[in-house]
């Protein structure tokens, strides 16, 4: 998109008289578009813009038509988030407001408020357990709002590595009782009772802290339904090595529920018949993300020796 229709929208949409680029926040995965940063007489915001037409070069070689498919699907899924659902969020799980969307030709524009100017402008690459609470915390609360809600316009099962989704990754896995049991651990994961929206993608770096402690968070192309415990199973994993994750796996997992049991407020769910629910099914979903892990990069760091036990106890349940 040329940017003088950028910069001619944001002057409609905010009535500024001067609009200016400041910055790329970011560019997007596999060379999708860019996230920057312009100011304008307000203040400022910032454009999730992505371009369809651009030439792919996924970083770890997954340049597939299904691949493709699934990003253009996750950039709709985000689009009607913003417009339908992310309205219901509050200030204990506070996400970006939405300010417009614009498609233009194969480009998306989506205006976003800026964090950083409303104060959430501290990112972090490693996280101590007070930052991990915080962003428990914030999923708790997100889970919490969307109990038993159909995930009309979003994933029907959320989440990026969701089985459906990735056959090529499950091609690639070289562990064969593992790749017979995927189909079983998948659909035990999908046939829980309660199921919410889930953020789909609730690493680290996508929550976003203020100086005081508190967080919000971003990139929601992979919402749709399923157990909120898949979203904590895969932050742990995003914050933590092996050996940490062990030790303090039940420790998160205890502050997780501590948070959500109160915030439930759906008469027709029983928190502690969801939490017993939810727990059983934590293993099953900590594999779930091994399984696309191990076939999509099986050199990653996170791939390790509490993963695998965790795998092989699950699978050995299975036979």
């Amino acid at each position: 998109m040329d940017e003088k229709i950028i910069l001619d929208h944001l002057k409609r949409i905010t009535g500024s008289r001067e609009v200016s680029r400041t910055e790329v926040v970011q560019t997007l995965w596999s060379g999708y578009g860019e996230i920057v940063r312009y100011a304008t007489g307000s203040g400022t915001v910032v454009i999730k813009h992505v371009e369809f037409s651009k030439i792919k070069n996924h970083p770890r070689g997954w340049n597939t038509s299904l691949s493709h498919q699934r990003k253009l699907r996750s950039y709709e899924v985000e689009i009607d988030w913003y417009s339908n659902w992310s309205n219901k969020c509050n200030l204990h799980c506070r996400i970006p407001e939405c300010i417009n969307v614009l498609k233009h030709n194969e480009d998306i524009l989506i205006v976003l408020e800026d964090l950083d100017a409303s104060g959430f402008h501290v990112r972090k690459n490693k996280a101590d357990l007070t930052d991990m609470k915080a962003c428990i915390k914030w999923l708790a609360e997100f889970h919490a709002l969307f109990i038993n809600d159909k995930p009309e316009g979003l994933w029907p099962i959320g989440t990026y590595w969701h089985l459906d989704t990735r056959p090529d990754e499950l091609a690639a896995l070289d562990d064969i009782e593992f790749k017979r049991a995927a189909s079983v651990i998948d659909a035990k994961l999908n046939a829980a009772k309660y199921k919410t929206i889930v953020h789909g993608d609730a690493k680290l770096a996508n929550f976003c802290f203020s100086n005081d402690g508190s967080v919000a968070a971003v990139d929601f192309q992979y919402t749709g339904a399923g157990c909120g415990i898949k979203d904590l199973t895969y932050f742990i994993g995003s914050c933590l090595h092996g050996e940490d994750c062990e030790e303090y796996e039940n420790f998160l997992k205890d502050y997780y529920f501590d948070c959500l049991r109160p915030r439930i407020k759906n008469p027709e769910v029983d928190a502690h018949e969801l939490e017993v629910e939810w727990r059983e099914l934590f293993p099953y979903a900590w594999v779930d993300f091994h399984r696309f892990l191990k076939g999509w990069s099986p050199g990653h760091w996170k791939i390790n020796t509490y993963s695998e036990r965790i795998t092989a106890q699950i699978i050995r349940s299975l036979r």
